[in-house]
């Protein structure tokens, strides 16, 4: 066993961009990062992925290979006079080796943190480099973003984490290379994928595991399928109800639907349920979808949902699961039209962009005959007509908003007014 005492994924991560896993999309050769990196030419960056995919990695190999200064703040820990410090020290220096500033978790920083920031970005005073878990479109200002080179990092592969795993195990220095062990090949599927491309838990998994299993008579450490799930206990899902997992999530649903998949949207409300996600957000959602994407293909989509969203009030968690799976299967299966919902939105800018339409003097609740006016068309009540429907006016400058589809009910929808008008 190693006497170091912190954590192996601290221990064993890259010191150069070589041992670098994965994120072979901007790291691969001839790839602008790297050659930046290579070069030492490197401009602001933010680096923007999930946990554990090697964002303070890249900051610890560019700290490792460039010749300026190399500072590192926390947007958990730090505040405005840390940032002012640096910058102010970093700006006595200039002409000097120059100085890059790494900033983890600069989501964390609010809108006036960041702002003391961008003077000393703007002028060069010190090199940025941002790691967030957050999208920057939405937690970092547009003016940082807008003067840094944006790179996204992928969760770490299946592959690249056995990689990583099987590093870990044979670096006498940094791991347990020292440690005779075997580690069984469905044990090492197991954890490499169950992590969900974090390769900072898979490798804590691992490390618990070592420290934890006693050798065998053989005088090895057995590395079991059984071993690993116990260590790893239950699969990790990355969803937070606050931030790009939520979002992303959900979005990912709704496309579902819309899309017909039936499968991929029980999917992903099966992640959402079990990640913890509140069942009365997603019946909120798909009541919207039921109008948004189904429409009056299907007019009995809206009542399913709306029944869904009464029984997750009424049942709870866990039995509520199914009502929502009975609404997302109806509504992913249904007949689909966006008609209803364009039309409200194509009515909605016209209201805002042009002049607001007068209505029709035989439309008003009481009509008032002033001294002089005209007279007042009478208004005719289409119930004592034939069809029950009457030809009149009932918007001065006439446009077609709801245009019906052909797609299910809606194909008997169009129909009916086309014949109405042809009357």
């Amino acid at each position: 066993m190693t006497d170091d005492s912190s954590p192996l994924a601290a221990r064993m991560r890259p010191q150069t961009i070589e041992e670098v896993v994965g994120q072979s999309h901007i790291l691969g050769e001839g790839k602008l990062l790297r050659r930046v990196i290579e070069a030492d030419r490197l401009t602001n960056v933010i680096f923007y992925g999930p946990p554990g995919c090697g964002k303070t990695t890249l900051a610890e190999v560019i700290a490792q290979s460039t010749k300026r200064n190399f500072t590192r703040l926390s947007g958990v820990v730090s505040g405005v006079a840390d940032i002012r410090k640096i910058c102010d020290r970093a700006r006595n220096e200039l002409g000097g080796k120059g100085t890059i500033l790494f900033i983890d978790e600069i989501h964390r920083f609010n809108k006036s943190q960041q702002d003391v920031l961008l003077p000393y970005v703007e002028d060069g005073t010190v090199v940025l480099i941002g790691a967030t878990t957050h999208n920057p479109n939405f937690f970092i200002n547009t003016p940082l973003t807008s003067r840094s080179l944006v790179f996204e990092l992928h969760p770490i592969s299946p592959p690249d984490i056995a990689k990583l795993l099987e590093r870990a195990l044979g670096d006498s220095v940094r791991g347990f290379g020292k440690m005779p062990t075997v580690f069984d090949d469905d044990a090492k599927e197991f954890l490499s994928t169950i992590c969900d491309g974090d390769a900072r838990h898979a490798l804590t998994a691992l490390e618990i595991a070592m420290r934890s299993t006693p050798y065998s008579e053989d005088g090895k450490i057995h590395l079991t399928l059984d071993v690993i799930q116990e260590c790893v206990q239950r699969r990790q899902v990355r969803y937070d109800k606050k931030e790009d997992g939520h979002y992303d999530t959900i979005s990912a649903f709704i496309k579902s639907i819309r899309g017909s998949d039936p499968d991929a949207a029980i999917y992903w409300l099966g992640k959402m349920l079990t990640a913890g996600e509140d069942p009365r957000f997603i019946a909120r959602r798909l009541v919207i979808s039921a109008s948004e994407d189904i429409g009056n293909a299907d007019p009995r989509g809206i009542s399913v949902a709306v029944a869904a969203m009464q029984a997750c009030e009424f049942v709870g968690m866990p039995e509520c699961a199914i009502n929502l799976a009975q609404a997302t299967t109806y509504l992913a299966t249904a007949p689909k039209s966006n008609a209803s919902c364009m039309a409200i939105s194509e009515a909605m800018a016209d209201v805002e962009s042009g002049a607001i339409q007068p209505i029709p003097e035989h439309l008003k609740n009481k009509h008032v005959k002033a001294i002089g006016s005209e007279r007042v068309t009478e208004y005719k009540y289409p119930h004592s007509f034939a069809n029950h429907f009457v030809e009149q006016v009932y918007m001065n400058v006439p446009k077609n908003y709801y245009r019906p589809t052909e797609q299910g009910y809606e194909a008997t929808i169009a129909k009916r007014m086309a014949a109405l008008k042809s009357s």
